[in-house]
């Protein structure tokens, strides 16, 4: 039985709409009751990709609002509040119960509600004398966002510059992991299962694999835990294996541009939940929804720009030669005598065109989507020579560099400022050594090109960081090291760790490479330092096991702190379906960023170090 996220969340949530009663066969609740939606904005953003305002109708939702907007009486009718459990939330809930807003109220929280804001509910209800008004509350352990059937975020924002972050304190950095901890216990609760945690050693991976090993101890001590059905697997000795790594450990997979559809509509067009906004053929803006219903982007979503705009005309031709040959058979034959055998033909055919007009409607609406999508696309890659920076960071990254006068042609060329900048600190990744000259070369170019080269600039200083400890000795590292952390703070174990793996020699990312070593479960060089976590096995030292040799494991959650994004996603799921027999990988992150949004993370954490020039457009504050 395969792990499959998305529709484990949306049964979780379906359930929730029907009140928490049990679901019949059709996928309802044997008693319809008619109801209303609260939810807060994070809760939204979870429901968006799931359900739709069909879904919302189908299980008695006839009114939906947002928890912070002013709402009316809506007497005799119940609702079911679905939101994160803060102490804004708690406060509006008790404003609501006592002025009777709603028949009564059934609470969701989005996470496990500590204590403290649970007594705030009990206290502000009876005060109130409201607390009938309150029929049940839930835990719903539902806090992440899926976006296909093997993808999901955590939506936490800016992790990787919280994380990174030279002037965070250890208070700081504890409550984001904990918070990412909780996010991932989260998904696993909702799968139902207890892996085995693998991480590289040192920085936010083993942060966040320690305390959700911890979680997941105390939790599986507890009678009634989350992981007693086991979602099939607990009959079975075969556990996934979940794979926590951070955003250092490849740095360039989340900067670089890539040319195939599915990270080029993320990256260009701003895919975001699954929706996009593009300019129409008559004007405005059009907004198209791709998901998993989307057959043609569920097909062709890996395939570079180019394979994409072919078989949209593949498409486009099949359905012509289809509506022929329905107006065909249902036009009749001209000349012909009539008779009682032509009409009875007739007819049959008309009945098949008939019930075949919804297919060839659907099929339709699908090119037309996609035919704009590709459109806007091909005028922006046109305009920003997108393929010439995919081509030429991709031979920087097998090369290992790329000639001078090449680099400052494409700076000096066609794209962005935020196209150019990305270009530069990919040739800093790829360069084996940092050539003064060279450097000195591209950033009076970007400078030329009004360019805030305060990203460039911070990861040069981890670039010449990682060529001083890769060329030191052990007697000599330590004392880089004690610099490194006062100067970068938490990022520097993983930047020490991720020396080589900043450099993808081929094809196939380090990441899909770590990971495929991983699942096989064998002594490897790659991974025989990653630590092991298996809060099902007696506690012994910190990430010490030999359960990591029980593999080769079938299925996988790959997590990305610090933001992952489509190529990643894209590579993982290439891999899982070359195996035989076919694996399963689900992907997730702290957050899907697009190359520019991570770019600003890296310029934020350059301008706390006072890096580079701020004269272009300042980042997003915090």
């Amino acid at each position: 039985m395969a792990l499959n996220l998305r529709q484990k969340q949306t049964e979780c949530i379906i359930r929730m709409l029907n009140l928490n009663q049990p679901l019949n066969a059709t996928g309802t609740a044997n008693e319809e009751v008619y109801k209303i939606l609260i939810y807060d904005k994070f809760c939204q953003n979870i429901l968006s990709p799931l359900i739709h305002v069909k879904d919302l109708r189908k299980h008695g939702v006839t009114l939906y609002f947002l928890i912070d907007k002013d709402r009316k009486h809506v007497h005799d009718v119940p609702a079911v509040y679905f939101v994160q459990p803060s102490q804004v939330n708690v406060q509006r809930i008790v404003a609501d119960a006592s002025r009777s807003l709603y028949d009564s109220l059934h609470l969701n929280f989005s996470s496990s509600i500590p204590r403290p804001l649970l007594e705030d509910l009990a206290s502000g209800t009876l005060n109130s004398e409201s607390i009938d008004k309150i029929l049940k509350v839930h835990d719903q352990y539902l806090e992440f966002v899926t976006l296909e059937h093997n993808l999901f975020s955590l939506a936490q924002k800016f992790c990787y510059v919280q994380l990174n972050d030279p002037s965070a304190g250890d208070r700081e950095i504890e409550e984001i992991v904990e918070k990412v901890a909780s996010g991932l216990f989260c998904v696993l609760a909702t799968l139902a299962v207890v892996p085995v945690i693998r991480c590289p050693s040192g920085g936010p991976a083993e942060m966040v694999a320690s305390v959700l090993d911890q979680k997941l101890r105390d939790h599986l001590l507890s009678k009634n835990n989350l992981f007693t059905e086991g979602g099939g697997f607990a009959s079975s000795f075969q556990r996934p294996v979940l794979c926590i790594f951070d955003r250092n450990f490849e740095l360039s997979v989340g900067i670089q541009h890539d040319f195939r559809y599915l990270p080029l509509v993320h990256d260009v067009l701003g895919l975001r939940l699954n929706r996009l906004s593009v300019p129409g053929e008559k004007g405005g803006m059009r907004s198209y929804e791709l998901d998993s219903s989307d057959p043609f982007w569920v097909a062709n979503g890996s395939l570079e720009f180019p394979e994409v705009a072919v078989e949209i005309e593949t498409q486009l031709n099949k359905y012509k030669k289809d509506v022929d040959e329905v107006n065909r058979r249902t036009g009749g034959t001209d000349g012909a005598e009539f008779d009682g055998t032509d009409l009875i033909g007739n007819t049959k055919h008309l009945m098949n065109a008939v019930n075949s007009l919804p297919e060839l409607t659907e099929r339709k609406q699908v090119i037309d989507k996609h035919t704009n999508i590709a459109t806007v696309l091909l005028g922006e890659i046109k305009e920003r020579s997108l393929d010439s920076y995919a081509k030429k960071e991709n031979d920087m990254m097998v090369r290992g560099g790329i000639d001078r006068n090449e680099l400052l042609g494409v700076l000096r060329g066609k794209g962005t400022k935020m196209d150019k900048l990305r270009f530069a600190i990919i040739y800093l990744i790829c360069s084996e050594s940092i050539n003064p000259a060279e450097v000195e070369a591209i950033e009076t170019s970007l400078r030329e090109s009004e360019v805030d080269t305060c990203a460039f600039q911070y990861v040069k200083k981890m670039k010449s960081l990682n060529v001083s400890l890769a060329s030191s000795n052990s007697a000599s590292r330590s004392n880089i090291v004690d610099w490194a952390e006062k100067l970068y703070g938490q990022s520097i174990s993983a930047v020490t760790a991720g020396v080589k793996n900043l450099l993808s020699s081929d094809r196939q990312l380090a990441l899909t490479r770590i990971v495929e070593a991983l699942m096989e479960g064998r002594p490897n060089p790659d991974v025989d330092s990653y630590l092991v976590f298996d809060p099902r096995a007696p506690k012994s030292g910190s990430g010490t096991s030999g359960s990591h040799l029980k593999g080769p494991y079938k299925e996988a959650i790959v997590f990305m702190i610090g933001g992952g994004n489509y190529m990643e996603y894209g590579s993982l799921q290439e891999f899982a379906q070359r195996q035989q027999p076919v694996k399963h990988v689900i992907y997730g992150t702290t957050e899907i960023l697009t190359g520019i949004e991570f770019v600003e993370q890296l310029t934020v954490l350059g301008q706390k170090m006072g890096l580079g020039s701020t004269a272009a457009s300042p980042a997003p504050t915090l």
